[in-house]
């Protein structure tokens, strides 16, 4: 280890990274292969659609936009964007876009979260596991709109700089990555922190379903089946339906 890394720093941003992305890869896979008849989105929308439509369509707009967001800024090399934008206009765009984007999400999962509790019939059948997911998510949003106003106070892109190539170093597993974390504020970190926590807890709770939304973009390159009409021998004069 490192004798410039804080232990804490290398625990949680050295270590845990590697348990979460494992837990998340064997737990889905075991939970597929033993356990498909809960693999699903357990909806509510039998019990009351109320504020449903609303806040789902709202969350999943937002949380979206900010997966993809996160995935794209946080992984791909400055030098490849480089020529196209400075890293204060990627972050500036960052901030701009994953504002708008985190607010719908926020919003769209307040609505979630008090129906979910508000409401006695949905509450009586929803898992414990349902309701401590929401609040999690719920956090991780709030803490994701509390880092724009710590980012606006250093608009030259340096922090958004440290915290990419941490999550690149991380991927590719190269040494070095917490110590760019040494000047990162508390809110970050609590962030990547339970960013990271969802993904650890994600074969255990009903956002195993997402792995069905991704598997249906298969059907965008699925050869086309071929369906014909059965034709019956039916005595004369009589009319098929």
């Amino acid at each position: 280890m490192n004798s410039l890394a804080n232990p804490l720093d290398y625990a949680l941003f050295g270590i845990y990274p590697y348990i979460c992305v494992a837990v998340f890869l064997l737990g889905s896979l075991l939970r597929f292969d033993r356990d498909q008849y809960s693999w699903k989105s357990d909806s509510s929308q039998l019990l009351r659609t109320g504020s449903l439509r609303w806040g789902s369509n709202l969350f999943h707009v937002g949380i979206l936009v900010l997966f993809f967001g996160h995935t794209v800024g946080m992984l791909t090399p400055h030098f490849l964007y480089e020529p196209l934008m400075s890293a204060g206009a990627k972050q500036l765009m960052a901030m701009i876009v994953g504002g708008v984007a985190g607010l719908l999400g926020f919003i769209g999962l307040s609505l979630l979260l008090h129906r979910r509790l508000t409401d006695p019939r949905i509450r009586r059948n929803s898992k414990p596991s349902d309701i401590a997911l929401l609040a999690l998510l719920w956090l991780q949003l709030l803490l994701g709109l509390a880092t724009i106003p710590l980012s606006a106070q250093h608009l030259d892109g340096g922090m958004m700089m440290a915290l990419a190539e941490w999550a690149q170093r991380i991927v590719t597993f190269r040494g070095g990555a917490v110590e760019l974390l040494a000047g990162a504020s508390w809110v970050f970190k609590l962030h990547m922190f339970l960013g990271m926590t969802v993904f650890l807890v994600f074969p255990f709770t009903r956002l195993v379903h997402v792995w069905s939304g991704f598997g249906t973009l298969a059907y965008l390159v699925r050869p086309y089946q071929m369906v014909r009409t059965r034709h019956l021998n039916l005595p004369p004069g009589h009319k098929q339906h």
